[in-house]
């Protein structure tokens, strides 16, 4: 301090004291000292670094857009090698190896029950439940039914249902060595027609065999439910005693414990040759994979072929037959996951934090068969795992990709390939924000995408991106709330019916969005100019990457979907250069265009071309299908589409007709 004041006493030596290092030096010297941060600026607060920013961003941001889009699809297409993915391993150590034997002695008797099962149901033209209550009885369960009904939002022309009335029955048996806290489910569907009448025969086979066992330290419920989803969506809201989708039900007369884990089983043949899983849910959830790993395992166990998405693994990892055989089962996986609906009944058990699966038994024209003994070992084994567990399973991953059932591929692996994509939009908004930022660049060097900005041009209020904003919104509200409001005035004006009225008003509306007259903002002051549409685009971009970013933690395929086609055109549109070619590429990359290449490529993927014709009809049908999982059992993707993507569709919309 002393030394400082004799320094400030000198002559000029108070000038010099707060920069002595420079005092002295030549005024480049000093000039490189001051913009290299010996003031302590720091890279945004210092002009002349932030120019040399702005100028390498401006000049680069290009090349670093492509190769963003490079590296997110080599790295997903580079998900399905083999040295990318881990290998499944069983994480519960309650669920290990053991030196258990499983047994199951009851075949023949499960035959039996099949038979006895469908003829009764012929004689009573649906579910027999008098013959259920009696046989679950007899076996030694406490039986219970349940009763529901449910209005469809509008008809369901596919199932030909619109008023749903049917029963569930179930029976409990209870754990000898527990005080029924906990307890397991195995469920199956009572379909139509002869469907199914085998795996409630193996069912009930099996319940008998388990009524004789001591070592249950869960209750067992065996449920038949009717209506497929719908029953199932009933009995669950009645066990939990919830009411989530105005589902009108009967009392649940008969409890168990906390439900740990489900397993729904659909077989409709004596003999099979091979067993297929299915894990996507509702939304897009899917159970924890140790539960998958134990079914693999006792496949694997038994000499039972096994399956995910119908296709067998291969042991030629290295060639390229096997890199594409594992692509398709990758990509149909997500396919399947991104529509968001439960692909059986154990879909629904998840929304309750319930780890649950669906098997199903494939008889094709393979050599080998197995028969009931085989099946009901696997079972048996299964739930005699289950019945070990000491918590809920929570040790292995719930986020995860499957290539094959011996491979997965993690949440940590696979979101890099996302986060590639949205960088796109990062990088193009940060090149916005810097040629909006006039005041700290110079007019000479600053340019717009369509050439350079004017310095006398005025500077536009955020009040021009109001109307537009206000108009993209009320058409998503109107996407979602008019088909189901409007459906009886427009069967009473047009010949069609209730639900081909409703899937046409979504087209009608999703159409005449494009209509609009969104350049309302042009009465505004300083409205119409580059400014006031780089604005509108450096929202929208941020609201697309905020909007896929929160989809992709819940639902990955559904987020990866819309960002592989949406972010590229999203990044380059704007209202100069070829407007017919942009107004094209926007037009093909909308949600209903991008779930229109979805239908024809999974028909690719699962060996069954359809033709233009067949794929418009599903293409309908896939509307109709959204909107009534939506009012029947939640599903969030229409929502979704209709209050952000489409209306942020929109706004690229409106950017591209800025002028």
């Amino acid at each position: 301090l002393r030394w400082q004041r004799r320094r400030e006493e000198e002559p000029g030596g108070e000038a010099c004291a707060p920069a002595r290092l420079t005092c002295g030096a030549s005024p480049a010297r000093r000039g490189r000292l001051g913009s290299s941060g010996g003031g302590g600026m720091g890279l945004l607060s210092d002009p002349y670094r932030r120019r040399a920013l702005a100028r390498l961003l401006l000049r680069l941001h290009a090349p670093l857009c492509l190769a963003c889009l490079a590296g997110g699809l080599g790295w997903f297409l580079g998900l399905a090698f083999q040295p990318c993915t881990l290998r499944a391993s069983m994480s519960e150590n309650a669920m290990g190896s053991t030196m258990v034997e499983e047994r199951f002695a009851h075949p023949d008797r499960a035959l039996a029950h099949a038979r006895d099962f469908a003829a009764h149901k012929r004689k009573a033209r649906g579910m027999p439940v008098a013959w259920l209550e009696k046989t679950m009885w007899n076996l030694g369960l406490e039986v219970y039914k349940q009763s529901f009904s449910r209005t469809l939002p509008f008809p369901d022309e596919l199932r030909e249902r619109y008023m749903v009335t049917g029963t569930n029955v179930y029976g409990i048996l209870r754990a000898p060595r527990a005080a029924s806290t906990e307890s397991l489910v195995l469920s199956v569907p009572c379909s139509e027609g002869q469907q199914n009448n085998q795996a409630v025969g193996l069912m009930l086979a099996l319940a008998s065999y388990f009524r004789g066992q001591i070592y249950w330290a869960k209750d067992i419920i065996f449920l038949v439910n009717e209506h497929d989803l719908i029953g199932m969506e009933a009995w669950l809201e009645a066990y939990h005693d919830v009411n989530v989708t105005e589902v009108q039900s009967s009392g649940m007369l008969g409890r168990a414990g906390a439900i740990q884990a489900a397993i729904s089983l659909e077989l409709s043949s004596d003999v099979i040759t091979s067993f297929d899983v299915a894990v996507e849910g509702l939304n897009g959830q899917l159970p924890n994979l140790d539960l998958v790993n134990l079914f693999y395992a006792f496949c694997q166990k038994n000499g039972l072929l096994c399956t995910i998405q119908g296709k067998l693994q291969r042991s030629d990892w290295d060639s390229l037959p096997s890199y594409l055989h594992s692509l398709q089962t990758l990509l149909l996986m997500v396919l399947k996951q991104g529509s968001g609906r439960p692909q059986g009944d154990h879909g629904l058990f998840l929304r309750y934090h319930i780890e649950a699966i669906t098997v199903r038994g494939i008889n094709s024209f393979r050599q080998y068969k197995y028969d009931m003994g085989t099946v009901g070992k696997t079972l048996e084994g299964m739930f005699r795992k289950l019945n070990n567990l000491l918590e809920r399973l929570h040790q292995s991953y719930f986020f995860y990709l499957l290539p094959s059932l011996s491979r997965f591929v993690s949440i940590g692996i696979y979101m890099p390939a996302f986060g590639f994509l949205i960088l796109i939009l990062v990088l193009k908004a940060l090149d916005l924000w810097m040629k909006l930022s006039q005041c700290d660049v110079d007019p000479a060097d600053q340019s717009c995408d369509g050439g350079p900005v004017a310095v006398e041009e005025p500077r536009p209020s955020l009040l021009t991106l109001v109307p537009p904003l206000l108009i993209c919104h009320a058409t998503g509200l109107a996407l979602y709330f008019l088909p189901i409001l409007g459906q009886h005035m427009a069967t009473h004006h047009f010949p069609v019916s209730e639900s081909e009225a409703v899937v046409l008003t979504v087209i009608a509306i999703y159409v005449a969005g494009l209509a609009l007259p969104h350049n309302t903002h042009r009465v505004l002051t300083g409205a119409g100019s580059d400014r006031g549409w780089m604005m509108l685009k450096l929202l929208s971009l941020l609201y697309l990457a905020m909007q896929l970013g929160c989809i992709a933690l819940i639902n990955f395929s559904l987020g990866f979907l819309l960002a592989v086609t949406m972010v590229p055109v999203a990044a380059v549109v704007q209202p100069t250069g070829p407007r017919l070619l942009q107004a094209v590429l926007l037009v093909l990359v909308t949600p209903a265009a991008t779930l229109l290449f979805c239908i024809f490529l999974y028909h690719e993927l699962i060996e069954y071309p359809i033709t233009l014709l067949e794929g418009w009809q599903r293409f309908l049908q896939a509307i109709a299908e959204g909107l009534l999982d939506h009012h029947l059992y939640g599903s969030i993707v229409f929502p979704f589409v209709a209050f952000f993507v489409y209306p942020c569709w929109l706004l690229l919309w409106n950017v591209l007709f800025w002028k």
